[in-house]
């Protein structure tokens, strides 16, 4: 009993601590991360890159399709300071995107100020209600 109410307890505070998108994660530091695997088989985030536009960061990454069919995605920026700490990130919304099949698109974006000094780009499959 004292196991499953351990293991149960594990599962809750790893769950509670993780930034979930329910896709795939790339940052412009080089770190990816996946949240859904089945949908990692059908879409990958790749070739981040980042420049200085006068004074904000410039940010663009290729979000390619791995499937046959058409996806509808959905996408968004998630810029960051100094300190890791984000910028302005509830005036960032998901942007909708439909891929082809086995189309690759590069989407770009630019820091709300000149204090950011990285991104992360995440990427999300679309539900219509």
């Amino acid at each position: 009993m004292k196991k499953i109410v351990l293991v149960l307890a594990s599962a809750l505070i790893f769950t509670a601590c993780a930034q979930h998108t329910a896709g795939v994660m790339a940052s412009s530091t080089g770190e990816v991360r996946i949240d859904n695997s089945s949908f990692a088989r059908d879409v990958a985030v790749e070739q981040l890159k980042a420049r200085q536009q006068g004074d904000l960061l410039q940010g663009s990454g290729v979000i390619m399709s791995k499937v046959s069919t058409d996806l509808r995605l959905q996408y968004k920026f998630t810029w960051y300071d100094i300190n890791g700490f984000t910028l302005e990130d509830e005036a960032s919304s998901w942007k909708s995107l439909k891929l082809h099949g086995m189309q690759r698109m590069q989407v770009m974006a630019v820091a709300p100020n000149a204090n950011a000094v990285r991104y992360e780009l995440y990427v999300r499959k679309a539900f219509s209600n």
